[in-house]
C-alpha cells in the first residue's frame, strides 16, 4: 500500500475533526442546517466532492447516511485508509463509519444512479490565507485533486438528479460560480457560505 501523499493523512479520530465532533454544536451547525438535517428529518446525502471527508464525517456523526464520491485515486486511497483506522477504533467512530460509504469515480457519472435526497458539492476553493496549516493542507489537496474546473457542470448534474436540495460550499466573499442558476437561499458563516438550491420538500 502506498504511503500518504506528502504526509497528508485523513484523520477522523483526533485533532480538529474529533474536536468538532465533541463541541461542534450538533444539528445547529451551518452545514447541518444547509443539508436539511433537523428534528425528525435526516436525508440521504451524497458528498459529491469528498476530499478529506470531514463534512461527510460530521453529517454521518449526526445520523445521516452519507455516500462519499472521490474521483482522485490518491485521495480515495487516503480516505479509505482514514476510514479503516476510524472503523478499527470502534465505539462511536465505528458507528459513524457504518453510515459512510466511499465510492471512487466521477460524481457526474455516479449521481444519476444514487437517488440522493441532498447533495453536497465542495469544489476546490480559491487559495485562502487563514493559517500556515490551512495553506499547507489545501496546497497538498490541490496538488492531488486539481482545480475542479468542471464544478458548474457537476452542479447542473446534481440539480437534475437530486430529490430535495443541492448545497454548494463556497468561500463567503467569492463570486458565484458562472453558468448555474441563482440559489434559493444562503447560510453564511465567517469564511464559508452554503448556497442552497431547493428542489422539493421532504
Amino acid at each position: 500500500m502506498k504511503e500518504p501523499v506528502g504526509k497528508l493523512e485523513v484523520d477522523f479520530v483526533s485533532g480538529a475533526v474529533a474536536h468538532r465532533l465533541r463541541f461542534g454544536g450538533g444539528r445547529g451547525q451551518a452545514l447541518a442546517k444547509a443539508m436539511g438535517l433537523r428534528a425528525g428529518k435526516t436525508p440521504f446525502i451524497v458528498d459529491a466532492t469528498a476530499g478529506l471527508g470531514r463534512d461527510s464525517f460530521l453529517l454521518a456523526s449526526l445520523g445521516a447516511q452519507v455516500t462519499l464520491i472521490e474521483r482522485s485515486e490518491q485521495m480515495h486511497m487516503l480516505l479509505r485508509q482514514g476510514m479503516e483506522r476510524a472503523r478499527h477504533e470502534g465505539g462511536e467512530f465505528g458507528a459513524i463509519m457504518g453510515r459512510m460509504t466511499l465510492l471512487r469515480g466521477d460524481a457526474k457519472d455516479l449521481l444519476p444512479g444514487l437517488s440522493a435526497e441532498a447533495t453536497l458539492i465542495d469544489p476546490m476553493h480559491p487559495p485562502r490565507t487563514n493559517s500556515a496549516l490551512v495553506k499547507r493542507e489545501l496546497r497538498q489537496v490541490r496538488e492531488i485533486v486539481g482545480t475542479d474546473d468542471d464544478a458548474a457542470e457537476l452542479i447542473r448534474v446534481a440539480l437534475q438528479h437530486t430529490r430535495y436540495r443541492v448545497v454548494l460550499k463556497w468561500p463567503a466573499k467569492a463570486d458565484p460560480i458562472a453558468g448555474i442558476k441563482i440559489c434559493s437561499h444562503r447560510i453564511l458563516g465567517k469564511s464559508i457560505r452554503y448556497d442552497v438550491f431547493m428542489l422539493g420538500q421532504v
